[in-house]
């Protein structure tokens, strides 16, 4: 008997899984690309090369250079909003535990993902000049923070906060607040030690509940 003939034939990929496949080798080719030689001196043509695929299925894919950049950078964001809402759904009372979790996910952003933050730093850059871009951007980013807004959501819910606090102010402050302290990570380690994060978000917190006031600018 040949042995090939008991081997389960190969499923043929539908077009949708077709297209996904292509998009998730590109966007992984991107990253190592983008990390390797910045946002403007990565070319599609290296991209595209390094995904084994054409210039015109990256275009077909993205239509542009700023295009994949901004679904690398959504895709990262809502990773780890998708880690920081596990940590609080493991620790739904344990403001503490979560918070120190929260911490390590900052630290390990800052110590360990180390091409990304330039990256992120130098696309921002490029768009405050390009203001078409700049649209873009705040389009793209706006489903990951969105998902940011539901666990804020839920973690208020949790603690009781008053009503009258909007989570999408909340989510605002704990997103820069992120960004910020990892930057600063890089630049003096020092300064930004594990626990702070967290104690950053139990001030936060804290603050809401003792004052009973929305944050400004939320009506």
């Amino acid at each position: 008997m040949n042995a090939e003939s008991d081997e389960p034939a190969r499923r043929r990929l539908t077009r949708a899984e077709a297209k996904a496949r292509t998009r998730a080798l590109l966007l992984d080719a991107a990253a190592r690309v983008f990390a390797r030689k910045g946002f403007t001196g990565a070319s599609v043509e290296e991209i595209a090369e390094a995904a084994g695929f054409s210039i015109g299925a990256l275009y077909s894919n993205f239509g542009s250079k700023e295009a994949l950049f901004l679904e690398l950078l959504a895709d990262r964001q809502t990773d780890r909003i998708a880690e920081a809402a596990q940590m609080l759904e493991r620790h739904p009372s344990g403001t503490g535990e979560a918070a120190a979790e929260l911490g390590r996910l900052l630290i390990d952003v800052a110590d360990k993902d180390t091409d990304f933050a330039p990256l992120q730093a130098e696309f921002w850059l490029y768009a405050v000049r390009n203001p078409a871009v700049l649209e873009t951007m705040a389009a793209n980013l706006r489903t990951p923070r969105s998902a940011l807004q539901q666990v804020i959501s839920t973690s208020l819910a949790q603690q009781d906060a008053p009503a009258e606090v909007s989570a999408e102010a909340v989510a605002t402050v704990v997103a820069a607040l992120f960004t910020g302290l990892v930057r600063q990570r890089r630049i003096d380690p020092a300064s930004v030690p594990e626990a702070l994060f967290g104690d950053a978000l139990k001030w936060l917190f804290a603050g809401i509940n003792a004052s009973g006031a929305a944050p400004s600018g939320s009506e």
